[in-house]
């Protein structure tokens, strides 16, 4: 058999392109002692990865990311052949992974195995920590949410509608977006970020105001949200999509006094110092999703090697909440 596996190739100026990546094809490797050689079933492709572009990926060497598969061979007890797991060592169809680079995967009867990377993996628990210990949302709070029909935006609006928010407003950027925030995610309003300016489509969604906004993107969308934010409003600063791909945008413009009138918190965090809420996730989402009050939201590409294609594809702003790439023919 041969394994296949993506090498980053160069440092992209602005939009990466298929000549920045190459495919490299190996034999299928041999675990060693302590290890095990997980089958790729599953991978994402996340923004974060277009920031690591730029420097911490190391060139012609394998890239990483959330994947999910497998084990089809194992020299280590605690990771025993057929058993599925969660890692990092993704964009490759073969990883040989330790104990402690793996998490075991639940597997709750009735959830579907492509959840536990979309709104039970990485993109859930940002959406919840988010909203639960950043934002520390409150009954009727209003909620307005950057980036809201990406995997993050969307799991953050179904999350916040039965953690009992008020008002779920979001920013997309398209029409048939912004109809499927409203028609299936259950956003009560919603916008075209492309349409105006966003503080004057901020004021006609939400003209009473916000009391929390997730941002995902950062530049004009922020600005906006600190105009509309009430008193004691939260800023729960999770990316910065809209500057991945251009460097020289222009700096954020608000009014700084606002953040001191109106005592407003602004907070970012990184999902990984939070890895210990895993299975209070678990225990929050799992029912609903057995329910259906919960759904995932999903884009799926099929075949390891469409992999670049599906990361190019969620940069530019294809995909419908969570991206992921699906290995042809996955046991779910």
């Amino acid at each position: 058999m041969t394994a296949l596996t993506v090498h980053q190739t160069a440092r992209p100026t602005g939009f990466p392109a298929p000549a920045h990546f190459r495919v490299v094809e190996s034999p299928v490797p041999e675990p060693s002692r302590g290890t095990a050689l997980v089958e790729n079933l599953y991978w994402s492709v996340d923004p974060y990865h277009r920031e690591m572009m730029d420097g911490d990926f190391e060139l012609n060497a394998p890239l990483e990311g959330r994947a999910l598969g497998r084990i089809v061979a194992s020299r280590e007890p605690s990771l025993p052949e057929g058993e599925l797991v969660f890692h990092r060592k993704g964009w490759r169809t073969h990883s040989v992974v330790t104990p402690a680079e793996t998490r075991r995967l639940p597997l709750h009867e009735g959830v579907p195995l492509s959840a536990y990377l979309s709104v039970l993996g990485g993109t859930g628990l940002t959406a919840y920590v988010g909203l639960t210990r950043i934002a520390r949302l409150r009954e009727g709070d209003d909620v307005f949410v950057s980036a809201a029909a990406g995997g993050v935006g969307t799991a953050t609006g179904r999350f916040a509608r039965l953690l009992g928010a008020g008002r779920v407003i979001g920013s997309a950027g398209s029409p048939s977006k912004v109809r499927h925030l409203i028609e299936q995610v259950g956003y009560d309003a919603a916008f075209d970020y492309r349409s105006g300016p966003v503080a004057d489509l901020l004021t006609k969604a939400a003209p009473d105001g916000i009391d929390v906004f997730v941002d995902n993107v950062g530049g004009e969308h922020l600005g906006a949200a600190i105009g509309a934010l009430r008193e004691r409003g939260r800023v729960v600063r999770i990316g910065t999509v809209g500057q991945y791909n251009t460097p020289d945008t222009p700096p954020v413009v608000f009014d700084h006094a606002d953040v001191v009138e109106k005592s407003l918190r602004i907070e970012g965090f990184l999902v990984r110092d939070y890895a210990d809420l895993q299975e209070e996730l678990y225990e929050f989402a799992v029912p609903h999703l057995l329910s259906g009050a919960l759904v995932p939201d999903e884009t799926v590409v099929d075949g390891f090697e469409r992999i670049v294609e599906a990361f190019l594809l969620m940069l530019r702003g294809g995909n419908t909440g969570k991206i992921l790439v699906r290995a042809a023919g996955p046991g779910d």
